[in-house]
């Protein structure tokens, strides 16, 4: 399973979002901190989710990390976050 099939399944599962939009960006850091052969490493996920209601940034953030926790460990060097509730959408 691609990394960003995984993490699809993980945010998809923990978040039951409305949006999900993953796109894989490791290209435009080769040679960069992190970055390696076959890439996966740096991706830009927007999660749109009632899971977010009354929760800050930080929070939602921490969210998205806690859930992708073995997706890290795994090699997932960075990823770029816009987290939005429905009505923020």
């Amino acid at each position: 399973m691609s990394m960003k099939s995984r993490i699809a399944e993980r945010l998809t599962s923990g978040l039951e979002p409305i949006r999900l939009d993953i796109v894989d960006e490791s290209d435009l850091h080769a040679g960069h901190s992190g970055a390696r052969d076959g890439g996966e490493t740096h991706f830009r996920v927007l999660v749109v989710s009632p899971a977010f209601e009354g929760r800050s940034k930080v929070q939602r953030h921490r969210m998205v990390y806690s859930l992708l926790a073995a997706e890290f460990a795994d090699g997932v060097h960075a990823l770029a976050l816009q987290t939005l509730t429905p009505g923020e959408s």
